[in-house]
């Protein structure tokens, strides 16, 4: 799995029983180089020359997932691998047009491996009518649902989304808004760091409620599931005309402080807006390392237990990626992957393409 943060490979080694049952057997993260990183986050805006460029992205994309599966299989058979789910590095998501993309060179990548690989996940459910995202629902209510209680799931990674597991009714899920991905591209350009460690330089600044109050009218918050978005929802450039429009200066530790507010503003919103009668909320991605955020969720939802998915039992740094091992042992098995209840897809379908080994 490789997200829209941008940030590398999740790569997990994964063993199904015959009812979907996942059981976790090894794990490895590679990080993007600068310059691979610089180059997708070029693309995901009209560049000159980008068909070319993403192309040759695609491959380096699918040396790189060689190199996590290479150190995953060290002392294993490849031939004892089934298939590989492989994501890939989105570069659009449009489902309004009726299209996604993601690159990363399946037909290399089974070549470079020797192992069947499954990908392109999301384009059948747009072709069947539905948002194409988020697909891990289907997988969390394997991993996480309990008959008992009214479970959510928040995934926070780039974009945060999540999936409502009611004790006996219908499963939906849906994006909420920003994750990671504009508390990333702030302290990325103003210090220079990949992402805020724990939160430590938004906690050294105030939210200003204003700010705060002018982000919760963007209109894709407003949207009733199922929905989706990405970096062409949120993004610096919006960001920038956004604060613009309120005529005055913040600090760069306050915009990051009200940033991490507006994760957690919007996501505690539409929990409560749309789950009623949640009991506990379980988070994952790379939003779980970040305390201060916990801390600001769990104060936005004072009556639920707010934890990380790793109190049920898997990690938070690898529940997505274990997702699209499961979606991958969906196709290679003839299941389908998708719930309509959530992308709002026409039916079941059976998602992603087979690339032999």
């Amino acid at each position: 799995m490789s997200g829209t943060s941008l940030d590398g490979v999740d790569a997990v080694l994964a063993e199904f029983s015959a009812d979907g049952t996942s059981r976790l057997l090894r794990t490895h993260y590679l990080p993007y180089p600068d310059a691979l990183r610089a180059q997708l986050l070029a693309l995901n805006a009209p560049h000159a020359d980008e068909i070319h460029l993403a192309a040759l992205a695609a491959n380096q994309l699918a040396r790189l997932y060689a190199r996590a599966v290479q150190t995953l299989l060290d002392g294993l058979v490849p031939h004892n691998v089934r298939a590989i789910g492989c994501h890939g590095q989105t570069l659009r998501h449009r489902p309004a047009d009726g299209y996604t993309l993601q690159i990363g060179n399946a037909a290399l990548l089974a070549e470079l491996t020797g192992i069947a690989v499954v990908a392109d996940f999301r384009s059948r459910d747009i072709a069947a009518g539905g948002q194409g995202a988020p697909l891990v629902p289907a997988f969390h209510v394997h991993a996480f649902a309990d008959p008992g209680l009214h479970r959510v799931v928040a995934n926070i990674g780039g974009i945060a989304n999540v999936t409502d597991l009611p004790a006996g009714g219908t499963v939906r899920g849906w994006d909420t808004g920003p994750g990671n991905l504009l508390l990333d591209a702030w302290i990325g350009r103003h210090q220079g760091e990949r992402y805020d460690r724990d939160g430590a330089w938004a906690a050294s600044g105030q939210t200003d409620a204003a700010l705060l109050d002018v982000l919760l009218q963007h209109p894709f918050l407003a949207q009733v599931p199922p929905k989706s978005a990405g970096r062409e929802q949120f993004n610096l450039a919006w960001l920038d005309t956004t604060l613009a429009g309120l005529g005055r200066q913040l600090t760069a530790a306050d915009m990051q402080a009200t940033l991490l507010e507006f994760t957690a503003a919007s996501l505690a919103e539409a929990v409560i807006r749309e789950c009623a009668g949640t009991q506990e909320l379980y988070v994952c991605g790379g939003g779980a390392h970040n305390g201060v955020l916990m801390r600001r969720l769990a104060a936005r939802l004072p009556a639920l237990r707010v934890d990380t998915t790793a109190a049920l039992g898997i990690d938070p740094d690898w529940v997505e990626a274990l997702a699209f091992a499961w979606l991958a042992r969906q196709a290679v098995l003839g299941v389908p992957g998708n719930l309509p209840s959530v992308t709002g897809a026409r039916g079941p379908r059976v998602l992603g393409a087979i690339y032999p080994a």
